[in-house]
């Protein structure tokens, strides 16, 4: 497996990205043709806008529900890292960081996370400058 960084740290579902989504576009590029170039445009049209929808659906709900959980445990690993490696709870100043920031945080490794963690209280760093400030890049192989 590859070492993950930044710059290649975007993972693909190759059944949907490769597959279904592709099909799904040819399908509805082939309908769009039949609307204008039939007779049964009106047909043609309500397929299109099915297609859309299927589209549409199948992207946002592939993703919803696994990232939603996939959030929740991320919340939990950082604040399990972060207890054992200070004693102290992470929760007394999470609310402080946005999403982005502590799921940008799940990249630094044991040896970064509380510097990189003071660093972003104080600086209030976006979620690219941090994945961009760790040297040490910990991968994230199991996110969806």
């Amino acid at each position: 497996m590859q070492t993950q960084s930044y710059k290649n740290h975007i993972r693909y579902y190759p059944p949907h990205h490769f597959v279904y989504y592709p099909i799904l576009i040819a399908l509805l590029s082939f309908s769009i043709y039949f609307s204008f170039t039939t007779k049964d445009q009106l047909i043609w049209t309500f397929i299109s806008g099915i297609f859309v929808v299927l589209f549409c659906l199948a992207f946002m709900l592939r993703q919803h529900y696994a990232l939603t959980l996939q959030n929740r445990i991320v919340r939990l690993e950082l604040r399990y890292r972060y207890f054992t490696l200070t004693g102290k709870r992470f929760e007394e100043f999470e609310y402080k960081l946005k999403e982005e920031q502590l799921f940008a945080l799940r990249f630094s490794p044991d040896e970064e996370l509380v510097g990189l963690t003071e660093r972003i209280l104080k600086e209030n760093l976006s979620a690219v400058a941090i994945k961009k400030a760790i040297i040490n890049w910990k991968g994230d192989y199991e996110r969806v």
